[in-house]
């Protein structure tokens, strides 16, 4: 296979505040594989990765780690025929001969991954959906998110963007407020997200409230490492709670039984596809409800979420809804669901060149 790496600035359509970050942009790596099919026609594949301060991750620290396992990528020959799961030729595969060396770089597997999967796709000439024997109309809507803002620009927003489910940030000393306020002026199904920001007692109490404002559940509202008090939180709280940052990999789902009823996987902190699927396994057999969602991608990564979305309880896919330009075509998302293009793989195809190509 041809590799080759390219970094892109993700302007978005509004600043995005949550807990603990505001932007107005969103810094993405690209990874593209490239390879012959059956009939001898050069096929690509992509993938993305966004760039994340919080969990120390720069396009330069990327870039380094695709470095390492350069060689071992060029090597591998993904199969031109449907194999099984795991078998040498399959994305499967060669997630695992690379895992050992980026096991700490999960934003970086995760991109390879992806566009491993594409690539596969597009080899044996099938959707992933298809591969996986899913059925689009199974899927999910996704909801839309809410940055922190003013109330009055939140309400904006939410009216420039009519959607029948919004994902709302909170992590402010408004946060009752805000969701009163937004009520007002939609019927649609709310969910709240404190990325971490509340304490025991808080939660517990914005619960009951925020159930009689038509909240469907509370994501991640303690720290991540305060399983003691998920506990306590879990035991009385009004509302389902899903897990986000006390589930990163696949070793969390386990943990998470029991302190959540549900988990919210990102394919940019497990490693991709790959272990995604592991993941939703796992978590539909301790009867947890399952979500993934999305770090501001474009349309590359949000692509590959959709592919998985008929396997989910709830999907929150809406990055590239967020973005004031995308780089690229593929799934795209409306109020009435998700549409599929007639394309193998992922479905992706990059829009214009990169700005900047790494490699």
């Amino acid at each position: 296979m041809n590799i080759s790496i390219h970094s892109f600035t993700l302007k978005l359509r509004d600043p995005f505040r949550i807990s603990y970050e505001s932007r107005n942009e969103q810094e993405a790596l690209v990874i593209q594989l490239s390879d012959t099919n059956q009939q001898g026609q050069t096929v690509t594949g992509l993938g993305e990765s966004t760039a994340n301060n919080y969990y120390q991750v720069s396009i330069e620290r990327m870039q380094k780690e695709v470095a390492l396992v350069r060689e071992r990528i060029e090597e591998y020959s993904l199969a031109n025929e449907v194999l099984n799961a795991g078998q040498v030729g399959t994305p499967g595969h060669l997630w695992q001969q690379l895992q050992p060396e980026l096991q700490h770089s999960s934003f970086t597997l995760c991109a390879i991954d992806v566009a491993a999967h594409d690539l596969y796709g597009k080899k044996v000439g099938q959707p992933l959906y298809k591969l996986w024997g899913l059925n689009p109309a199974d899927a999910p809507t996704t909801n839309y998110t809410l940055g922190i803002d003013s109330i009055e620009v939140m309400i904006r927003k939410m009216q420039a963007k009519p959607w029948p489910i919004y994902k709302i940030k909170l992590g402010t000393p408004e946060d009752l407020a805000i969701v009163r306020e937004l009520r007002k002026h939609t019927n649609a199904v709310f969910r709240v997200d404190a990325n971490c920001a509340w304490g025991v007692d808080e939660t517990i109490e914005n619960a009951q409230e925020l159930k009689k404002l038509g909240v469907e559940f509370i994501e991640q509202p303690l720290k991540a490492d305060n399983w003691d008090g998920m506990k306590e939180v879990y035991q009385h709280s009004a509302l389902p709670l899903i897990a986000d940052e006390s589930c990163i990999v696949e070793d969390d789902v386990a943990k998470c039984a029991g302190h959540f009823h549900g988990i919210n996987i990102k394919l940019t902190k497990c490693g991709g596809i790959t272990p995604a699927r592991r993941m939703i396994r796992e978590a539909q057999r301790h009867n947890m409800k399952v979500m993934i969602g999305c770090m501001t991608e474009s349309t590359i990564g949000i692509s590959a979420i959709a592919h998985l979305s008929p396997l989910l309880n709830y999907v929150d896919m809406d990055g590239a809804l967020l973005l004031a330009e995308d780089i690229a075509t593929g799934v795209t998302i409306t109020t009435d669901g998700v549409h599929f293009p007639d394309e193998n793989g992922t479905g992706v195809q990059l829009l214009t060149p990169s700005p900047t190509s790494l490699v």
